[in-house]
């Protein structure tokens, strides 16, 4: 049987706006075991967001439980889940958010940086998943000198450079053009196919998320049968 790397039990999130209560999750369950490839699917105001970010430790539930790795993390402060964010979980984002000042090859460094990672091994690193990702002329640009497409190549390196129980990829696509979109897509695809990466991908675009082995539908907070 296989490790179960995210679970939900009954999870609800209720956010406050001034004396207002505004469900944002209803009660969702769900397991997500190490190698699987799965999609989050549904319309604007489903949950999409709020469950992404209790999947991704960015925040907690108001009741239930979230467990990451058999660990609960309504359980931890800030510092701790910041701690578990960087060292368990790859986050790939819709815009990329790479730091336009830093080559490509010190924006991948910079999570290992945080982890205190010495300089040498941080640079092996680095520059290997660089080449990995087919980036090896591009080591030395900044963002600004690539294209989306490669940037979030350089993105997605620096999300699996530590080495994550998790990929997270919110809307990883959303800026890209088709051809682009497509390259991102069938590379997540390699990940999970030739190395068993766990990847939970958020989108609204249902021609990826069909590139999943499973599909999570949302509507109103809670999971569709």
């Amino acid at each position: 049987m296989k490790q179960t790397v995210i679970e939900l039990q009954n999870a609800k999130k209720i956010y406050k706006m001034g004396s207002v209560a505004v469900p944002a999750l209803r009660g969702v369950s769900l397991k997500i075991a190490r190698g699987e490839f799965v999609s989050i699917v549904g319309p604007s105001g489903s949950g999409k967001s709020t469950l992404m970010h209790l999947i991704g430790c960015l925040d907690i539930p108001t009741s239930g439980k979230v467990l990451l790795e058999g660990q609960d993390i309504s359980t931890f402060d800030e510092s701790e889940l910041a701690e578990i964010r960087g060292q368990k979980i790859g986050f790939i984002f819709q815009n990329f958010n790479l730091i336009t000042s830093l080559t490509a090859k010190e924006n991948v460094e910079l999570p290992l940086v945080f982890q205190d990672v010495p300089e040498d091994e941080r640079s092996a690193r680095s520059q290997r998943m660089l080449e990995k990702m087919g980036l090896s002329a591009r080591v030395n640009h900044k963002p600004r000198e690539m294209s989306g497409g490669e940037q979030q190549r350089v993105a997605v390196a620096r999300a699996l450079v530590v080495e994550p129980s998790l990929i997270l990829a919110d809307e990883p696509t959303g800026n890209l053009d088709s051809h682009a979109g497509a390259e991102i897509m069938h590379l997540l695809m390699q990940l999970h196919e030739r190395e068993n990466k766990t990847i939970v991908l958020v989108t609204h675009e249902l021609e990826y998320a069909d590139f999943a082995e499973r599909k999570i539908h949302l509507r109103d907070g809670t999971l569709e049968k």
